[in-house]
């Protein structure tokens, strides 16, 4: 079988541009033009884009797509897949249609395994009944898949990543680690059930940010995905003006997880990460530094939520079979950090 991985410079989400990047490409591409309909643009560094159509609907729309992180070519589609249709969940919506992005470099992989790829986002999308309508491929260097999704929302259930209050309790839904794992399968040294953890939680479907989408005390929500753990709670935090204290020891990892940590299985996104956005958050040692900045690929939902509201989020947690994991609060900011580790 063909190793997927090694085309791959940047496995998954990690090889996202750098956050500090990426908002110096933002900030000199804005248009002044105001869009009245446009509810969520990328001025909040948002999962997605949100149009008010009229009569309390409003159209998400998403695109995303990276290189393999897995050698399994019908894996990697569904992983893409996951990852890609998790950006509507998290804004509380649900997906309608999706189409494809493929590029492939049809020198090196055949024909055959661009096609596993995409029976593999296929499955995802049947699965969750919408279609793969069509999309897009070219001829390149190395092979990126992906989807842009098209989802709809009630305008009033519509949940933000930048909207926590004071006290909100920080929920997470998976574990982390995926980067560092996916990092030690493309070098050859993953264990057999390291690798299977990481698969499941990678294809596992974030269908629980549509299910808490009529809590009112569901205040923001996000996705963590190539930016790590702790970019996308900078984002909740400091888009809501607040500080975000995490307890280290209440954050889930993979089992097993250590072992890649010692055998410096780091992904490249980790530094970039952590280069970024560093000087933003209490100082951490190497060892947390691994876990917080790995970069995720269809990571878990990260929630905040307001105390009263706990109960109602996990026992809706346990109806649908996720994961909660209380990792930290949210409070006033105070010594200039936007993120707070103990």
């Amino acid at each position: 079988m063909t190793n997927l991985t090694h085309f791959s410079p940047g496995a998954g989400c990690g090889c996202k541009i750098a956050p500090k990047d990426l908002e110096m490409i933002l900030k000199n591409s804005r248009s002044e033009k105001i869009f009245d309909n446009l509810l969520v643009g990328n001025d909040s560094n948002d999962d997605a884009a949100v149009y008010d159509i009229g009569n309390g609907k409003a159209i998400i729309s998403t695109t995303d797509f990276f290189t393999p992180i897995v050698d399994n070519p019908f894996d990697f589609g569904r992983i893409a897949a996951t990852n890609s249709l998790s950006d509507i969940y998290a804004m509380g919506g649900v997906p309608i249609m999706a189409i494809s992005i493929l590029g492939w470099c049809l020198e090196k992989l055949s024909a055959d395994i661009a096609a596993q790829v995409i029976a593999g986002a296929r499955q995802v999308c049947d699965f969750v009944d919408i279609p793969l309508a069509g999309g897009h491929s070219i001829n390149i260097s190395e092979p990126i898949f992906g989807l842009a999704v098209t989802g709809i929302v009630e305008t009033n259930k519509i949940k933000r990543n930048n909207t926590a209050t004071k006290d909100c309790i920080l929920l997470l839904t998976k574990p982390l680690g995926t980067g560092l794992v996916t990092t030690a399968e493309k070098r050859g040294i993953v264990r057999p059930a390291d690798k299977q953890q990481a698969l499941t939680l990678m294809t596992t479907l974030n269908t629980f940010g549509r299910v808490i989408s009529d809590i009112e005390g569901v205040k923001a929500l996000t996705d963590i995905t190539g930016f790590g753990l702790l970019g996308h709670c900078i984002e909740m935090a400091e888009g809501s003006h607040l500080c975000a204290v995490i307890d280290f020891e209440n954050v889930p990892k993979i089992e097993g997880i250590d072992y890649y940590i010692e055998q410096k299985c780091i992904p490249g996104g980790t530094d970039r990460n952590f280069a970024s956005y560093g000087d933003k958050v209490s100082p951490l040692t190497d060892y947390q530094k691994a876990l917080l900045c790995d970069p995720q690929t269809s990571g878990g939902l990260l929630i905040a939520v307001e105390k009263e509201a706990e109960a109602v989020v996990k026992n809706l947690a346990v109806q649908n079979n996720t994961p909660l994991f209380n990792i930290g609060y949210l409070t006033e900011k105070s010594d200039g950090y936007v993120v707070k580790i103990f």
